[in-house]
């Protein structure tokens, strides 16, 4: 079953529970899955939207939902935070699971050894790397400042 086909499933027993909060989620979630598949059909690199465009996608959006949390916090606005919260809680779970940070470092420690990078020249070509082999169960935005971080030593 694909991704797409997953959270229709999940749309369609939430409309059944009457949950309003996930509703609203899913109907968000596929109507940007829709204007992804309409960019992908036009344009000059026509392709069908696989899995792994909707995981890019969901990426994107827990970044935006994970701003608007910090924001909301800020500003003591839980009334607004407890919505982005749950819309969050949701496109994550379809996300495979996030490393912690201590497993983060012991990848980015054991890379930077495998490479022999010695200074903030060699990031571009550690994060490479890393992207290749951890591209799914890494934040390279946590990843990025503690590659800067292990570096500078």
């Amino acid at each position: 079953m694909s991704l797409k086909e997953t959270i229709e499933t999940q749309y369609k027993n939430a409309l059944k529970l009457k949950d309003k909060a996930k509703i609203s989620t899913y109907r968000l979630i596929l109507s940007s899955i829709k204007d992804l598949d309409i960019s992908n059909r036009s344009g000059p690199n026509k392709k069908e939207t696989d899995d792994e465009d909707i995981k890019k996608l969901f990426k994107k959006m827990v970044k935006q939902r994970a701003e608007s949390i910090e924001i909301y916090k800020k500003n003591n606005r839980s009334d607004l935070l407890k919505v982005e919260q749950s819309e969050y809680d949701i496109i994550t779970s379809f996300l495979p699971k996030q490393l912690s940070d201590e497993e983060t470092k012991k990848i980015c420690e054991d890379l930077i050894s495998k490479l022999g990078a010695s200074s903030i020249k060699d990031m571009g070509k550690v994060m490479g790397e890393l992207k290749k082999q951890n591209s799914d169960e890494i934040d390279f935005s946590k990843a990025g400042a503690l590659l800067k971080q292990l570096l500078n030593k």
